[in-house]
């Protein structure tokens, strides 16, 4: 059973404590929420600075040679290889995740030129759909999305399915797909795997090549800590170099940018799925997230996100009124993320509530109120207190004020 006793046994013998002391952490606030935006680095104050008022303010456009800004996309991919399972040569740090699985997607369907469908968990982060929606459009002449839900895969995955474009962990649930099996099942009926790791990259071991998978995405901004908007990962596996083009061509994916040839011709490598001028300052504050995990063991990682998001469950439920809340995240650690939800019929006044008693969750229709574990800086005192603001808060009904029934922009 859940008590402090056994709660401040697992801090001091958690081998990432020590990374709390890494992170600028609000006095007084339990942060849940880094399945959303990660907490900031105390060290990406001083690079920020850095690199505005050196790099940029004394270094001008100069940098892009001596700060080695040109081939931060690359350098930082690289690094962040070694978190998903790729090789050097086959990650970019670039764009957005949505504009990114654009790229991809689109490299995808032409290993494939003659199949027109695309396999994907209607359930899932809506962008994804609403970018695919949109290429296919563009592409006309048949295309369509086949929505199948995790159990219904195995049947949508046929002969005439181009691409399966999936996202590893849910971001409502927080629910695993099994990648090994159904990038398996996509090469068997001849068709790509393209992967959403948005809540996987940063808090669990990612096996990318191991598993055979096509092209992947992810953010850098939740568990990777890189800043709110910082660029995405994408993955393009070395098989598929020089087969395929990403449509959105721009002079940073040039074979040979400084020539300033009027037409466009691909690098052969990674670089071709870069396309314009790269945001310099995030790519730079980026980094310092991504050396924190680099540092980090993604097997600790795992196993205290494993153990965290037990605790909070059976927290919630222990506390005599967590039967008012239902579970929508899978209850078996191994087959969730990072993350725990649940649902209640008045979801968004109890988050707002939570949030004015220091417990930052956030909220996702219908009803889902989703709190994320960050296990660098996350510790298990964070849990048991979480939980027991959460039961008091279903104790008082609180959540019932008037002030909490206005919804706010962003949820």
């Amino acid at each position: 059973m859940i008590n402090s006793d056994n709660i401040e046994q697992l801090d001091r013998q958690d081998p990432l404590a020590t990374y709390r002391n890494d992170f600028h952490l609000p006095s007084g606030l339990v942060y849940l929420n880094g399945n959303s935006l990660g907490a900031m680095p105390l060290k990406a104050v001083v690079r920020a600075r850095q690199v505005v008022e050196k790099e940029w303010a004394e270094g001008l456009i100069g940098s892009m040679n001596t700060a080695g800004w040109f081939d931060l996309p690359v350098s930082l991919g690289n690094k962040i290889a070694n978190l998903v399972g790729a090789d050097p040569g086959e990650v970019v740090l670039t764009d957005s995740t949505g504009i990114d699985l654009y790229k991809v997607l689109s490299a995808a369907l032409q290993l494939k030129p003659q199949r027109r469908v695309v396999v994907m968990e209607g359930s899932n982060f809506p962008t994804n759909n609403y970018m695919v929606e949109g290429l296919l459009e563009q592409l006309g002449d048949g295309y369509g999305i086949r929505y199948a839900e995790a159990g219904e895969l195995v049947q949508a995955i046929d002969d005439d399915v181009a691409a399966v474009c999936l996202t590893h962990v849910h971001y409502k649930t927080g629910g695993i797909l099994d990648m090994a099996r159904i990038t398996a099942l996509a090469h068997a009926a001849g068709a790509a795997a393209v992967w959403d790791l948005c809540h996987s990259v940063g808090t669990m071991p990612v096996e990318l090549n191991t598993c055979g998978v096509d092209f992947a995405v992810g953010c850098t901004y939740k568990y990777l800590n890189g800043g709110p908007g910082s660029p995405a990962m994408l993955f393009a596996a070395k098989r598929h170099h020089g087969r395929c083009r990403q449509p959105l061509t721009g002079w940073f994916g040039h074979a040979a940018p400084f020539d300033f040839d009027p037409h466009y011709h691909p690098a052969p490598d990674i670089r071709q799925m870069l396309s314009g001028t790269q945001p310099i300052v995030s790519l730079s504050i980026a980094e310092i997230g991504i050396d924190l995990m680099l540092s980090a063991n993604l097997g600790y990682i795992r196993d205290k996100a494993m153990k965290l998001t037990s605790l909070f469950i059976e927290g919630v439920e222990a506390l005599g009124r967590g039967n008012e809340l239902v579970l929508v995240s899978p209850r078996i650690a191994e087959h969730r993320g990072s993350q725990v939800s649940f649902q209640h019929d008045n979801g968004y006044a109890i988050v707002r509530a939570l949030h004015d008693r220091g417990v930052i969750c956030d909220y996702r229709e219908p009803g889902i109120m989703r709190f994320g574990f960050a296990p660098l800086y996350n510790s298990y005192a964070d849990i048991l207190h979480a939980a027991e603001i959460l039961g008091e808060i279903l104790k008082s009904g609180c959540w019932a004020d008037t002030c909490y029934q206005y919804r706010e922009t962003v949820t």
